[in-house]
């Protein structure tokens, strides 16, 4: 898990992710609003009105708006844009627990503890739908991404499905005559009523706090007190369980579907957070806080981030690194992607699948060390448990079909980092921090005594780039010894200029600039995470942040 920004707050018990820009909306137990950046790391605004715990909150699709809902029976819609609440839905008799816009239609849905769901029209302002049918809190109610259902999770130990199609064709076909035709019940002169119960699905133990819809499959991900969390699948005539996912041992307070992968996400008040696999349905990461239960989980509806909400704050975290692991040579580039070596000639911008890659580890590739005179690279897999990382040496083949790509045999070794110091010698960082020197058969020609070290760069043939915690040393292979040491923390990349004259030393919030004898020529700061870099031709150092192009000149 990356954790990409972090908030100490009051308990967070409600999340929502904006669609566009890099905004998270918290809602808190002591009734304030949150609107974060989380790029920038950086609170924007925050909205108080509410009278205690405010549970729900959502940001519209389209408009500049969000709904919230709170413990004072209280819907508003406020506009971020005029930095206030527009107007305040009132009709629910107890707490709200969860307040969603429709993706389409004007409506807003909410759940409360007074164990009815309401749907409302923002746009009119008023209630337009009641269900009733639960007999305890209603904890959660979500609208079908596409269709016209609606999902609850009650502490009455089911879960609803709710078809709202007689509500749209209703609500919104023209000239439909509403208020006089209808008694006070919602059901009109014909007896079809606006929103029916469809499927109820029994099998949680205990109640259940939240339900969801996958955003293109058939199928509902619930959680519940029993600790489990359930997968329903339905059709039009029927629902049924599908599998639960065991290994939380407290209240789940939320799960959800990831966006894009067979996962799914959840927590609880145990601390915890659980990714499981939705085909194997066994636990695939789980993520721990010292003493937090966990309340709410969002995910971002494009890209692959989440948010959860704990009692003393929130988290936004990827589940892995998506830095592709690449080499440039002259103007090729080399990455990684999808199990395939792809190749882009930077003059053609023709893009190619080189090879196959073996696959047998759950990891990403972490990096690339590439060697043009043999035409071989090095692929480097970080473990979650840095011992268990491994190399794989690859000849990339001659000829290759880009529509099918050989699959060529590759040499896998357990190590930290692999990269080469020679056109036929490579340098291995292996686990128990000590250097080997192998040859293109991968077997160990010698083993090198360096310095106290966690992590090898490449720095020109015969010559690597050492880091320790406080700074990076200059190390000669063929004389074994230590040339030059500059004092930069946690180096996490090394930029070279094309004919090694320069070097670029970037560390999340530093940049280092030094010639090829590793004396320091300029030193900048960020305050917010520098996240790449390359030369120019003309030598000058371009270099990115979480959200601004920079350049650099050597002489600072």
């Amino acid at each position: 898990m990356l954790t990409k920004f972090e908030t100490k707050s009051a308990r967070v018990k409600g999340l929502s992710f904006h669609p566009k820009r890099p905004w998270v909306l918290a809602s808190l137990h002591n009734g304030v609003i949150q609107l974060w950046d989380y790029r920038m790391c950086t609170l924007i605004d925050k909205f108080d009105e509410h009278d205690g715990p405010v549970r729900g909150i959502d940001f519209h699709k389209q408009q500049p708006l969000f709904v919230s809902g709170g413990d004072d029976y209280k819907i508003k819609v406020w506009n971020y844009k005029l930095r206030r609440c527009l107007f305040t839905l009132l009709g629910h008799l107890d707490y709200i627990r969860t307040t969603f816009f429709h993706h389409e239609y004007p409506w807003i849905l909410s759940a409360s503890d007074d164990q009815t769901i309401r749907i409302w029209n923002w746009q009119s302002r008023t209630c337009v739908c009641v269900l009733t049918g639960h007999n305890h809190y209603v904890m959660c109610a979500q609208f079908h991404p596409s269709e016209d259902l609606v999902v609850s999770a009650s502490l009455d130990q089911t879960v609803r499905v709710w078809d709202i199609s007689g509500l749209r064709k209703k609500n919104l076909s023209p000239g439909a005559v509403e208020t006089d035709v209808r008694g006070i019940t919602g059901v009109d002169l014909f007896g079809a009523s606006d929103a029916v119960v469809k499927h109820v699905l029994e099998g949680h133990d205990r109640g259940v706090n939240w339900a969801a819809f996958h955003p293109t499959m058939p199928l509902i991900v619930s959680g519940a007190d029993d600790r489990q969390v359930k997968i329903w699948r339905m059709n039009e005539s029927k629902a049924w369980e599908l599998d639960t996912c065991r290994g939380h041992y407290n209240n789940v307070s939320c799960a959800v579907f990831h966006p894009r992968q067979e996962l799914i996400l959840s927590n609880s008040e145990d601390k915890s957070i659980r990714v499981w696999d939705m085909s194997k349905r066994t636990g695939v990461q789980t993520f721990r806080r010292d003493h937090d239960r966990f309340w709410v989980l969002g995910a971002h509806p494009n890209l692959n981030l989440f948010a959860a909400g704990h009692d003393s704050g929130m988290i936004v975290f990827k589940l892995e690194r998506e830095r592709p692991a690449y080499a440039v040579h002259g103007n090729m580039l080399y990455y990684v992607k999808d199990r395939f070596l792809r190749q882009l000639d930077f003059n053609s911008s023709k893009d190619t699948a080189v090879m196959q890659l073996r696959s047998g580890s759950k990891f990403p590739v972490f990096s690339m060390s590439y060697n043009p005179a043999e035409n071989a690279v090095l692929l480097c897999t970080r473990a979650t448990n840095l011992e268990n990382s491994t190399y794989d040496l690859y000849s990339i083949p001659k000829e290759s079909d880009s529509q099918n790509p050989d699959a060529p045999e590759g040499k896998r070794s357990s190590g930290l980092t692999a990269v080469w110091v020679a056109r036929n010698r490579f340098a291995v960082l292996d686990r128990m921090h000590s250097l080997l020197i192998k040859n293109l058969k991968n077997e160990i020609v010698k083993k090198v005594q360096v310095p106290s070290c966690e992590e090898i760069f490449y720095a020109g043939t015969g010559s690597l780039l050492l880091r320790d915690a406080d700074g990076v040393t200059l190390f000669d292979v063929q004389q074994k010894r230590s040339l030059a040491t500059v004092k930069i923390a946690k180096v996490k990349y090394v930029v070279w200029s094309s004919d090694t004259s320069h070097v670029a030393l970037l560390a999340k919030h530093a940049i280092m600039i030094c010639n090829r004898k590793l004396e320091s020529l300029c030193n900048i700061h960020e305050n917010i995470r520098v996240k790449s870099g390359a030369w120019d031709e003309s030598g000058v150092f371009i270099y990115t942040t979480s959200n601004h192009i920079k350049y650099a000149l050597t002489s600072g």
